[in-house]
């Protein structure tokens, strides 16, 4: 999919979205696409098959976050600070992977840096897909001092 032409810019990461299976076209693609337009830092979005597809190496220092329900669940303004802390240490890409049906397998929860839950219900991966865009855009939102969230 289309990633966001931005200037390289030392102050942000690139938000890349690992995702399995195909979003086509549905209600779920256009929240996808409205957020993709909003976030100002590097984007992109990948998608991968149903099963088999390799997800590609990272090229720069890379912090991989999985979407799975025994994650942690997060505030907005804490999981922004999770993106600050990680941009001023030095992390050049931030990977969010959502799983295939089955979830994660314990060998790549084991190698993550985070796993994330929104929240201790089962969500459907369509729609998780599109509530971490929104969470992605919230977070740069804070980041940047933008009114778009008011705690």
């Amino acid at each position: 999919m289309k990633q966001n032409s931005h200037p390289k810019d030392s102050l942000t990461i690139l938000l890349h979205v690992i995702a399995r299976g195909k979003i086509a076209r549905s209600p779920e693609a256009e929240l996808v696409a409205r957020y993709q337009k909003r976030i100002t830092w590097p984007l992109k979005l990948t998608e991968l098959p149903e099963t088999g597809g390799r997800t590609p190496d990272p090229q720069t220092p890379c912090k991989t976050v999985l979407l799975d329900e025994r994650g942690k669940a997060m505030g907005s303004e804490e999981f922004a600070a999770v993106l600050q802390k990680w941009r001023d240490t030095g992390t050049r890409e931030a990977r969010f992977v959502l799983g295939a049906a089955d979830g994660h397998s314990s060998e790549q929860r084991a190698g993550a840096d985070l796993l994330l839950a929104f929240g201790p219900a089962t969500w459907p991966h369509l729609l998780a897909r599109a509530m971490l865009m929104e969470q992605l855009y919230r977070a740069t939102s804070i980041l940047a001092g933008h009114p778009y969230h008011r705690a």
